[in-house]
């Protein structure tokens, strides 16, 4: 068998025209040729065809930019003061630029989407009101917005974090008090500056007893270079035997008196051991997704990356990526900058303010306009930068872990992990999770794990947790092997493709859900969503949205009762198949706009001109 392909039992196969094992393209959702040409432009963010050598395929990598949105116009949204229906305060905004008349909105919003609001019928009160598209199920005959009797708005909130109007105003007014992360910075900077000082220190000492050493000894010749070379190295590890010692008792921003960081030693507030981690995933990461991924067996779970600079200038879409929802018993943000000032001060803010058990710095992050900005993988080559950035936010609190997530370095061959690894345990890492690929691999090739053992090898008392590849029990339990060194598991890609591996691994068997199961699991997402992002017509294409994003990764998916030699590997790619039913062929197609289909069996019909794209070109296999 050819190693890449997943091949498929004969009664499942479809008829391959010139061979081609490779399964559908994703294709965009409307058949316009004007709008595939759009698309295919949209799509295309590298050099001009003139500049490109001829009949190369162009490999998929990064984001599919410049994509179609849905634009929801502010002039179409109806007025707050007529959100539970007519006869309540009048509006009192001087040139209100919202609707105000009822009848017309309720006229042009169209026909509800369904018979059962399912934010009213858990909750007891739906907040979108006359602008819910599923409104006739929670208004009265006077086309009032009704509430349960025994709707509780305590219990009723499920979900914290975010931004208040009140921290909004600070940050924008530059009126919050960072004197903590600026006095943080400074001792780390004071302690980076001795211990380079030191370092130089010695090595003239080591030189000079080097030196010293050869004289006494009279090694001149070359007949004695070999013991030369055996009196160095012993010098060597004498030294370095001194200055890890030293070392240890640096810990954090620890400066003689001063107070300490976090130690690797002490116990943890968090034990990341032995633990099944869900990965910060930028865009399909979301709150729905997690609470997905929670009921499945996830036992820690991180928001979407957030970037430092957009937090602290207050803005509300950066802030909507730290709120978690209270089915997530452990729960981190993690962030992503290019300035340890900047990086130090977002975590202050973030523990002052928000309810978060961990903090996680990205060095892995390959997105391009990131590292050239000095951020993500390319904080793994800024060591002095990190190192600033790890002391000081370490040091915040001993109730708060600071973890660091990274790649084996930035080149495929060269990594810098392992002498990077021990070095950030040495600032005050609580945990350092390693992917096992470069920054210019991407997601290609495959997670070398033999090298995340190498790099957990180097810790002393700091978990380390493996990422990359797991897509079964059977690939948590080799990779388990091959990294005997490794603590604990965080899965990305493999639990958007199947979110019920956590649940596999628990049980330690296969679990093939049939397409019914499947699509009710994306209506519980779409109710998910609908709560966190809103039950109107804007909520509802939101949901859309990230549902569509979502099944550009799920499609992949194949059923272990379809496939010749299970478990399914990640990079492998199917040959082209039909499912055992109507519904799971619909589910394994790799064209948009079967997904599109999906979406309106849950989601009603897609607006006009509706297309969609994926956003990340790792979609595909």
């Amino acid at each position: 068998m050819e190693p890449g392909i997943c091949y498929i039992k004969p009664e499942y196969l479809l008829a391959e025209p010139n061979g081609d094992r490779r399964s559908e393209i994703n294709t965009p959702a409307d058949g316009e040729t004007n709008k595939r040409k759009h698309l295919e432009n949209a799509e295309d963010t590298s050099e001009p065809k003139s500049k490109r050598g001829s009949g190369k395929k162009e490999r998929k990598r990064g984001q599919n930019k410049n994509r179609p949105v849905f634009k929801d116009e502010r002039y179409s949204h109806l007025c707050h003061s007529l959100i539970d229906g007519a006869g309540g305060a009048p509006c009192t905004v001087p040139n209100c630029r919202y609707v105000h008349d009822l009848e017309a909105f309720i006229e042009a919003k169209g026909a509800d989407l369904g018979e059962q609001c399912y934010v009213y019928s858990t909750k007891g009160y739906c907040g979108r009101g006359i602008t819910c598209r599923f409104a006739k199920s929670h208004t009265d005959e006077n086309g009032q917005n009704m509430k349960k009797p025994n709707y509780d708005e305590n219990t009723a909130q499920t979900t914290c974090n975010g931004i208040s109007s009140e921290l909004q105003v600070r940050l924008r007014k530059h009126d919050y008090d960072f004197s903590r992360s600026k006095e943080l910075i400074k001792m780390a900077e004071k302690l980076r500056d001795e211990n380079k000082k030191n370092r130089q220190q010695k090595e003239e000492e080591v030189q000079d007893q080097k030196q010293q050493k050869l004289e006494d000894k009279g090694i001149e010749s070359k007949e004695n270079q070999q013991q030369d070379e055996q009196l160095i190295e012993s010098i060597e590890k004498e030294d370095a035997t001194v200055e890890q010692s030293t070392a240890s008792k640096a810990i954090g921003c620890a400066i003689s008196e001063a107070p300490a960081g976090r130690d690797a030693q002490r116990k943890p507030v968090i034990d990341f051991r032995e633990k099944l981690l869900l990965s910060p995933l930028t865009t399909v990461g979301n709150l729905p997704f997690r609470r997905i991924c929670k009921e499945f067996g996830a036992d820690i779970t991180c928001g979407e990356m957030a970037c430092a600079v957009p937090l602290l200038k207050g803005l509300g879409q950066e802030w909507a990526l730290t709120k978690r929802h209270e089915s997530e018993q452990i729960f981190g943000v993690q962030l992503c900058g290019n300035n340890p000032n900047v990086i130090s001060q977002a975590a202050q803010v973030l523990h002052e303010t928000a309810r978060i058990d961990f903090i996680d710095l990205n060095i892995g992050c390959p997105i391009d306009l990131i590292y050239q900005q000095g951020g993500g993988s390319a904080l793994m080559r800024r060591t002095n930068i990190l190192e600033l950035t790890v002391r000081s936010c370490s040091a915040l609190s001993d109730r708060l872990p600071f973890t660091v997530k990274m790649r084996t370095g930035v080149y495929a061959d060269k990594s810098v992990a392992h002498e990077l690894l021990p070095l950030v345990e040495q600032w005050g890492a609580a945990a350092v999770t390693m992917h096992g690929r470069s920054r210019e691999q991407r997601y290609t090739r495959q997670a070398n794990w033999t090298y995340i053992e190498e790099c957990a090898k180097q810790a002393k008392h700091m978990p380390v947790i493996g990422n990359g590849d797991i897509l079964s029990y059977e690939d948590y339990v080799e990779r388990r092997a091959l990294a005997p060194h490794v603590s604990s598991v965080m899965i990305g890609r493999g639990a958007l493709i199947k979110p019920w591996i956590f649940q596999e691994i628990k049980e330690q068997k296969a679990w093939s859900p049939t397409s019914t199961q499947r699509f009710e699991l994306l209506r519980r997402y779409c109710n998910y969503g609908l709560e966190h992002w809103g039950s109107d017509t804007k909520g509802v294409e939101s949901t859309r949205r990230f549902l569509l994003e979502w099944q550009s990764f799920l499609y992949r998916y194949i059923p272990e009762e379809l496939q010749q030699s299970p478990p399914q590997k990640i990079n492998a790619r199917p040959q082209k198949y039909r499912g055992r039913d109507e519904m799971e062929t619909l589910m394994s197609s790799g064209n948009a706009s079967d997904w599109v289909r999906l979406s309106e069996m849950l989601l009603g019909p897609v607006p006009q001109g509706f297309s969609f794209v994926p956003k990340h070109k790792a979609n595909s296999f």
